[in-house]
């Protein structure tokens, strides 16, 4: 059994005492979920009296406040599974291009792509927003979905890992007749399914937490995501903390369960990425 030092003991608690900080707000979170509004400000952590009122409240009677939640909850499905099905297609098709094909203008194709990574997303706001509204398609599916079907990260992750794979394979399945689609559903996505689960993972937690975009174009309560809703919930129902903060943990556990089942590609997505 390998030796503890003093300077890894040292080590290891720093890290203990980092990742109690980074976890206490979750579980302040989710027992306060469990409280009534009052007993969150003046109990303890684990103090107070515990129930599902807050959850009963959200899912029976929100609605008859004007707060759909349920129907948010399922507007944020149905737009973070949009987006982040797009965004990895678009990523695979153009990236093997990028990676595997020739092209007139492929230079400077590339040098816009990591231009567009460099610049900061809230650059972009008021031109999608001015387009979006040009469009004529404000308080629509469209303008929570049309701006976000692409990715230049997910793009550029998604050549560089295919770049990596050999040509070989690519040879070998031409002279089978193997069509471009074929070579691409069953031979470089499947050898680089660890980059494309990560560029799904992260494409899943920005589209689900997003909110500052989706506060801006989308006005209609039955359309929205959850994350405006709750925003919304807080403003007309300040006082009521316990109901905010059960929404909050509802609007996390898709993104926990998603971490827990894509942990290993995550890890391997990683890995490559720092080679």
């Amino acid at each position: 059994m390998k030796r503890l030092t003093f300077t890894s003991v040292i080590i290891h608690i720093l890290m203990l005492l980092l990742a109690l900080t980074w976890l206490y707000p979750y579980l302040w979170m989710f027992f306060s979920s469990l409280k009534e509004t009052t007993e969150i400000y003046t109990s303890s952590l684990f103090g107070g009296h515990f129930s599902f009122d807050n959850y009963r409240f959200l899912f029976d009677d929100a609605g008859k406040a004007e707060k759909p939640f349920l129907r948010t909850l399922l507007n944020s499905l149905f737009i973070t599974l949009t987006i982040t099905g797009c965004v990895t297609l678009s990523s695979a098709l153009i990236g093997y291009a990028l990676a595997k094909m020739t092209f007139r203008g492929q230079a400077a194709f590339k040098n816009l792509l990591i231009l567009q990574i460099v610049f900061p997303a809230f650059m972009f706001i008021i031109p999608h927003f001015v387009l979006i509204r040009e469009l004529g398609l404000m308080n629509s599916y469209g303008a929570l979905i049309l701006p976000f079907v692409m990715s230049a990260w997910g793009i550029f992750m998604v050549s560089q890992s295919f770049k990596g794979t050999p040509n070989d394979y690519i040879y070998a399945a031409r002279l089978d007749h193997a069509s471009l689609w074929k070579i691409l559903l069953h031979i470089m996505m499947p050898l680089n399914k660890s980059i494309l689960a990560i560029v799904a993972l992260f494409t899943f937690t920005a589209a689900w937490d997003n909110f500052l975009w989706p506060l801006i174009v989308m006005q209609d309560a039955q359309k929205m995501p959850l994350s405006v809703l709750l925003a919304t919930f807080n403003k007309s129902y300040g006082i009521y903390l316990g109901p905010v903060m059960a929404g909050s943990v509802v609007q996390t556990f898709p993104i926990f369960i998603l971490f827990i089942l894509f942990r290993k590609h995550f890890l391997e997505g990683m890995s490559l990425s720092l080679k």
